[in-house]
């Protein structure tokens, strides 16, 4: 069975010895930092006849330190027979024997032994006996490195110091600097005298000449540029002792062969010499040249400067009308920011434009970047005109910040929701608005049923008098193809008032729609027939309960027309008014009835009128309008009447000399109440026209105000 162990053994050697053949050596270990070295055997008996060596070593820079943790080596005069030598490069540096705290030999103690470089060597050497043969046990030893400071080292700066100015010691090795105005040899040691281009831009620092304060060896020709940021000015402080060769002359003092000049952008140069220190030099400039020289000869012992800077100052920005500056300082410096808001009321405005904002920066060159704005007062622009009215300035003009306008109605014809003035101011948001902070515009809404013509006499309308331009300004006069003349008044800026049979002259069934509307045609604003409709019908709108299909059933004979824009109203068109609470209809109460319809001419005849014209009527009691039907049919007993309702009333004179007819179907029966007239009644039906013992029937508009109301806010 073959033995593992031999022919791993076997392979090692083998493989060593391929590499040997081939060229290839083993790496050397790096060097280490610390270790531990014994004698052979140790704590066991060293043996005799022993010749054994260590070779220690560290990276370079440092030291290697011995320390003997134990030794016990057989003691005699001088080491003889048994010792450990510690060497460096074949310098003996001590050899021991014998144990700690005995009288014979030399025992090591337990404090370092340092060697002058990064290498060691210990030695260890027996005789042939050892009367103490299993009592002396050899060594134990801990080595490391230790840094060396090369820069305070007196072995290695023995001859001469290992930098030739300024020593760094760094660990495991050192760096050498030089002074201001020298420069670092290629040998990394020496400094030489260099003091061209040298730039500094530190916001401070110092300087000096070389070898201050000493003069140096030979001639020199140096330049200093600090030049720091753009926005920052220079403070040269020198030192007070200052040294330059000068001449007295009778012109001063002369500075002809040594000198420091100081150059500055734009000025003139400044020439520097003496034994006098210049002190403080506050530059106006952000950069700054310093040319030193000095020739072979004489004596100048050179100069030294601390330099600051701080930032370039501004003007005081000034002030703004009506505006503010900010922040509030006693000094202005570069990057310092100023802003300016305007007082309430006013906007910024710069070059003629409004500007959101502004902000300028105290540049370099002590300069603000951009001039200051100016606030202007805010103008809100023209009110939101008013329908029907318009705006009074109560103070202030051009619409500006705090005027106030106060909205008004065009009266007479209209008036302000509430009879309530409206005041508006402009406000600092450039918006008009309300005093009272009421946030909706005012609404001017027709005045109704005060006409500005009164009427000089009331006449009946068969025979009557024409009607006065602009005394009845509700009166409406309807035509279409399908009938020929027919009454209505207005009620609102966009709707017409009429009787639904107007509409329906040929009967309505029921769910039969009227006459087409847009065939109708509607004149108002004149007291006299006109052949140019100021409109054409939008839309009509019968009561749902109107079913007069056989013109006996005239309940419900009520209409409404939509007119496709709405009107303006003023002397000669004006709405009535609609009946309210206030409102009730007495037996005898005198109404007006007005409408183109037909009237008797001068041959007694009936004919269509070209004039408006008006009737004065008394509103006669129900009982009596009913007792005047009945009569009317005993004495007519084959003609057909029609039914009379709660929702009529009648009005005339039983002598049948006053009386609407044919033609003012529609029209109103408008009754004065305290300063307005309002409309009592639509012209709806009659027998005849002026028929003796008879009277005139007309809608009761109170009963339909709701229907009314309704149909046009839904419509």
């Amino acid at each position: 069975m073959l033995n593992l162990n031999m022919s791993w053994t076997y392979c090692v050697v083998w493989l060593l010895c391929v590499l040997i053949s081939e060229g290839l050596s083993l790496t050397d270990p790096e060097p280490v930092l610390f270790g531990e070295i014994q004698s052979p055997l140790y704590p066991g008996s060293y043996p005799p006849n022993l010749r054994q060596r260590w070779d220690l070593s560290v990276p370079e820079g440092y030291r290697v330190s011995l320390t003997f943790t134990h030794l016990d080596l057989e003691p005699s005069a001088g080491c003889h027979y048994d010792s450990v030598t510690v060497l460096y490069k074949e310098k003996i540096l001590g050899r021991f024997c014998g144990q700690e705290n005995s009288a014979d030999g030399h025992h090591p103690g337990h404090g370092p032994i340092l060697s002058p470089g990064n290498i060691l060597t210990v030695l260890m050497q027996t005789d042939d006996n050892n009367p103490e043969l299993h009592q002396n046990i050899g060594f134990s030893a801990h080595y490391q490195a230790i840094d060396i400071d090369e820069c305070s080292d007196p072995v290695l700066n023995a001859e001469a110091p290992v930098c030739s100015q300024i020593c760094l010691n760094t660990l495991g090795s050192y760096l050498c600097s030089c002074h201001h105005g020298y420069e670092l040899h290629s040998d990394e040691r020496t400094c030489l005298l260099s003091c061209l281009g040298g730039i500094f831009d530190e916001p401070q620092g110092h300087l000096s000449s070389p070898g201050y304060p000493r003069a140096p060896h030979h001639g020199v020709s140096c330049q200093y540029v600090i030049s720091v940021e753009p926005g920052f000015k220079l403070t040269l402080k020198f030192a007070d002792y200052f040294h330059i060769e000068s001449m007295e002359t009778e012109e001063g003092l002369s500075c002809p062969y040594h000198w420091l000049e100081v150059t500055v952008e734009n000025e003139n140069p400044v020439k520097l010499c003496g034994s006098k220190s210049p002190g403080v030099m506050a530059l106006n400039a952000s950069t700054v040249k310093l040319d030193y020289y000095i020739d072979d000869k004489g004596l100048s012992n050179g100069w030294s400067l601390d330099y600051t800077t701080e930032r370039v100052k501004c003007a005081p920005p000034g002030t703004v009308p009506r505006g503010r500056v900010t922040p509030t300082l006693d000094q202005y410096f570069y990057r310092d920011y100023i802003f300016v808001r305007c007082q309430t009321g006013y906007k910024l405005m710069m070059n003629g434009h409004e500007i959101e904002s502004f902000h300028a920066m105290c540049q370099s060159d002590g300069q603000w970047h951009s001039p200051l704005p100016e606030c202007h007062i805010i103008n809100c622009g023209e009110p939101e005109p008013l329908l029907n009215g318009g705006t009074t300035f109560v103070s202030g003009e051009r619409n500006e910040y705090r005027s106030v306008v106060l909205y008004h109605c065009n009266e007479p014809y209209y008036s302000l929701t509430g009879s309530v003035n409206v005041s508006f101011s402009c406000e600092a948001d450039r918006k008009w608005r309300a005093i009272d902070n009421a946030e909706l515009k005012p609404i001017c809404i027709p005045v109704c049923g005060k006409p500005q013509v009164r009427f000089r006499d009331f006449q009946r309308i068969i025979g009557g008098e024409a009607a006065p331009h602009g005394s009845i300004p509700w009166q409406v006069r309807l035509s279409s193809p399908e009938i020929r003349r027919g009454g209505g008044m207005l009620i609102s800026d966009q709707w017409v008032l009429t009787a639904a049979h107007v509409l329906c002259p040929n009967t309505c069934p029921v769910n039969t729609p009227p006459i087409p509307h847009n065939t109708l045609k509607l004149f108002w604003g004149s007291n006299t027939v006109e052949e140019v409709p100021n409109a054409f019908a939008a839309s009509l709108y019968l009561h749902p309960g109107y079913n007069n299909f056989d013109r006996l059933h005239p309940d419900n004979d009520i209409a409404l027309i939509k007119l496709p824009q709405p009107i303006t109203f003023n002397q000669y068109v004006m709405p009535i008014c609609l009946p309210s609470n206030i409102h009730s209809l007495r037996d005898g109460d005198t109404g007006v009835v007005s409408g183109y319809g037909l009237t008797k001419n001068e041959h007694g005849g009936l004919a269509s009128s070209d004039n408006l014209k008006y009737v004065r009527l008394p509103a006669v009691n129900p009982r009596k309008c009913t007792e005047s039907l009945e009569k009317y049919k005993r004495k007519h007993p084959t003609q057909s009447i029609p039914e009379e309702s709660s929702n009529m009333f009648c009005a005339g004179f039983s002598d049948g000399k006053q009386d609407s007819c044919q033609g003012d179907s529609g029209g109103p029966f408008a009754f004065w109440k305290t300063d307005h007239y309002w409309v009592a009644g639509i012209v709806s039906w009659g027998i005849g026209c002026a028929e003796e013992g008879t009277y005139g029937f007309y809608t009761r508009v109170q009963n339909y105000v709701d229907w009314i109301n309704q149909t046009m806010n839904e419509n």
